[in-house]
């Protein structure tokens, strides 16, 4: 009994003094909870309280909802919110959460203009605990436009740390709930379009795992991972890429093939406009080429790459012109990369189909197709003006089925 009367008093003068003190005073409080009650269970933190766990998590809720948009001690709320909510057997401390509009407090700290990345890793860190529960709490977060506040939050973000919390967090959202699962596959394809290099990175990794649960795919999607294509960033490029791959098995596969094929030869307009991204102060200050040109050596680069890997699709490739506009993208002499990526693709097209190869002796003439099967990766740098001219001016044209197709 004199136990039970000892906890009692320690827990009442515990929220005697947080009634009453200040910032500073509250802040201690939370840092020595937070240090002294990880990992606890939900009748351990009873337990540590007298039964009266609640009469401290109602103060903390209460005052988070208080202070959340100065950002007073908010990292700290945060954590020690997190510690109820997360325990195990403890849902009445998640229920209590709900029922005060903890979810949408969390959403809105994530869109506070001025609010810390790491207090906004705190709150996404507490949404993830919240929607691991299960399918009702990720559906909850869903209908409270969460999807585009974690979106947003990633785009926004200047933290790494952030970005890889909303990332996750994303993907938790799409796995075990069909009813949103959708909704948030168009905000990963959304945030495609971002210009910060990172979110674009991440939203391509994660629509990769996304595709596979949504199981179909959508042509809104063709656009974006093509432009991706034109990233300086070899990381985003890495992930474009594999997206691209992934997407063959859908029913975009025609678009993007045509558009990778279109790829290859930029318009002039194209050509003409000043791409904000020459902007980018994350890329070194090097005489950089127009991302259009990135794009056509990317293209070129991945054609060759499905070629290699589905004999229906390269044959598919052919048809749609492309060693017509591989040629044009070897003759460009203002990108190595190109002419490079275009000559190593084209060599493969030659030696797989006979129609091919004859198609291009005839387009280039004799001398420059012997100097172009001796040596394609680096035909560009032995190759004059006229010759890359040639090329850029080529008629090849082959309608039909490809012959010599195993």
């Amino acid at each position: 009994m004199a136990k039970n009367l000892s906890s009692t008093s320690k827990v009442m003068s515990l929220l005697q003094q947080w009634d009453k003190g200040s910032k500073t005073v509250r802040a201690q409080i939370l840092t020595d909870f937070i240090a002294n009650n990880q990992n606890k269970t939900g009748p351990e933190l009873e337990a540590e309280f007298a039964q009266a766990a609640s009469l401290f998590f109602t103060r903390l809720t209460a005052w988070l909802r208080l202070t959340y948009m100065i950002g007073t001690c908010l990292k700290l709320q945060l954590q020690a919110i997190n510690i109820f909510v997360s325990s195990s057997s403890g849902h009445k401390f998640l229920s209590e959460f709900m029922e005060v509009g903890g979810v949408l407090t969390s959403l809105e700290i994530l869109g506070l203009k001025d609010g810390k990345d790491e207090d906004k890793a705190q709150s996404l860190q507490l949404l993830m605990g919240i929607a691991s529960v299960g399918r009702n709490y990720k559906e909850l977060i869903c209908e409270s436009y969460g999807t585009m506040a974690v979106a947003e939050c990633l785009a926004r973000s200047k933290s790494e740390e952030t970005q890889d919390a909303a990332r996750m967090l994303l993907q938790m959202l799409a796995e075990g709930n069909p009813k949103f699962q959708v909704q948030v596959y168009k905000g990963l394809i959304a945030l495609l379009s971002s210009s910060s290099p990172k979110a674009q990175q991440m939203a391509a990794q994660t629509l990769r795992i996304v595709q596979k649960i949504v199981g179909h795919a959508i042509p809104s999607i063709v656009e974006p991972v093509i432009s991706l294509l034109k990233s300086y960033h070899l990381e985003v490029q890495y992930e474009a890429i594999e997206l691209i791959k992934d997407l063959m098995d859908f029913e975009v596969q025609e678009s993007l093939l045509k558009s990778l094929v279109s790829a290859l030869v930029p318009t002039k307009d194209e050509i003409r406009k000043q791409p904000e991204i020459l902007d980018d102060p994350n890329v070194p200050e090097l005489k950089r080429p127009l991302p259009v040109y990135v794009q056509q050596a990317a293209a070129a680069k991945l054609i060759g790459i499905l070629s290699h890997e589905s004999n229906k699709m390269c044959e598919r490739l052919v048809q749609l012109k492309c060693v017509h506009n591989l040629m044009i993208a070897m003759g460009n002499e203002s990108h190595a990369d190109s002419q490079r990526q275009g000559s190593i693709t084209l060599e493969y097209l030659v030696r797989t189909f006979p129609i091919v190869d004859e198609n291009v002796n005839e387009a280039m003439g004799d001398n420059l197709y012997h100097m172009f099967l001796k040596n394609p990766e680096s035909l560009y740098m032995t190759m004059n003006a006229v010759q890359a001219d040639v090329l850029r001016s080529n008629k090849v044209n082959i309608p039909g089925i490809v012959d010599g197709l195993d």
